[in-house]
């Protein structure tokens, strides 16, 4: 048994996941053919077995889809090359990449537009790293710690820095520092890459780590976020586990601990209450350290069709009286959760 336990939030689903995933629920619901998806949608086991199990395949290349199949492009956002790839053996395809990612793509075409070498910073063959890169493949370079930039030589060129959104502060910050250093007039966003969620969850575990002996991640060991925040914790000299399940609290010896629970930014929270319980703290308490109120629409694509489908059945059974609960103009009031849970 734990001695006091503070749920950290915010915690678990971000914005883009949450659209993601309901994106991914209604494709299911509209379609009879089995739905193709171009990387995990999300990087979590639990949801992607969940997918699974309801004739979701995920692939890893436009080989794999075929002719005329029902195609959905992850959050973690696609490579230019491999999109128009898809297109031409799709009959749907819907791209559901978190708008944060979109924004990199964008500034990483238009600093290659202008002339400018890009250094990324980001995970080798991580999804999003993937993609972004692919954006301008001949100008950009990717780097995973400060010490790669010395292998690097863009000294009579004008240099611009982004990164994977999914960072943790620590790896970000001193390559970007590196970097101005080494390239005076370096170009940046305006507004920083990295995710506000990532970020957010990061600073809630430092404002927690203060009143604990040990940090739980929950989260998938593929989730860059959630690898992140253990990162984070372990930076502060703290004790931090990552987590995907109650078996794996077994292994563990947090008897008479202070302890924080958190959860990557694709973790599902039903995992995290499921800990709780088996944790048996003598107290619980809630952390709050900021609150998220960041919204994402389903994609333009989906939101076409579902409206299509639904005009159609409107015009099939004009006398139906009965509203909709689940619809387009009402997704806000819809979960992940609850999409997840109606599967």
């Amino acid at each position: 048994m734990v001695n006091n336990l503070y749920v950290v939030t915010p915690r678990g689903f971000c914005a883009g996941v949450e659209m993601a995933i309901k994106a991914l629920t209604w494709m299911l619901k509209i379609y009879d053919e089995t739905i193709y998806c171009y990387h995990e949608i999300v990087h979590n086991d639990w949801i992607v077995e969940k997918f699974r199990d309801k004739n979701v395949k995920f692939i890893e290349s436009p080989d794999e889809l075929p002719l005329d199949g029902v195609l959905m492009l992850s959050a973690h956002g696609t490579a230019p090359k491999i999109e128009e790839s898809f297109k031409k053996v799709s009959s749907i395809q819907v791209n559901a990449v978190c708008p944060l990612v979109t924004k990199v793509h964008h500034e990483a075409k238009r600093f290659t537009e202008s002339g400018k070498k890009i250094i990324y910073v980001g995970h080798k063959n991580h999804d999003e790293a993937l993609g972004a890169l692919g954006v301008a493949p001949d100008s950009m370079f990717l780097v995973e710690k400060e010490e790669d930039l010395k292998e690097i030589d863009l000294q009579n060129e004008e240099v611009a820095l982004l990164a994977q959104t999914t960072l943790a502060m620590s790896e970000w910050k001193p390559i970007m520092e590196s970097a101005k250093d080494m390239y005076p007039n370096l170009n940046m966003p305006r507004k920083s890459d990295l995710c506000y969620a990532t970020t957010n969850r990061q600073e809630a575990v430092i404002n927690v780590s203060s009143l604990v002996d040990v940090v739980i991640v929950v989260g998938s060991d593929t989730s860059s976020n959630t690898k992140a925040l253990v990162t984070t914790i372990k930076n502060l000299g703290k004790e931090s586990y990552r987590i995907d399940s109650t078996k794996e609290l077994d292994k563990l010896n947090l008897s008479g601990k202070d302890v924080a629970i958190t959860a990557g930014a694709s973790a599902p929270d039903h995992i995290v209450q499921e800990i709780i319980s088996k944790l048996k703290p003598e107290k619980t308490e809630l952390f709050s350290n900021t609150k998220e109120t960041e919204y994402f629409p389903l994609p333009k694509e989906l939101r076409l069709n579902i409206t299509s489908i639904s005009s159609f059945l409107l015009e099939l059974f004009p006398d139906n009286n009965i509203q909709p609960t689940k619809s387009v103009n009402k997704d806000k009031l819809w979960t992940a959760t609850e999409a997840l849970s109606s599967l």
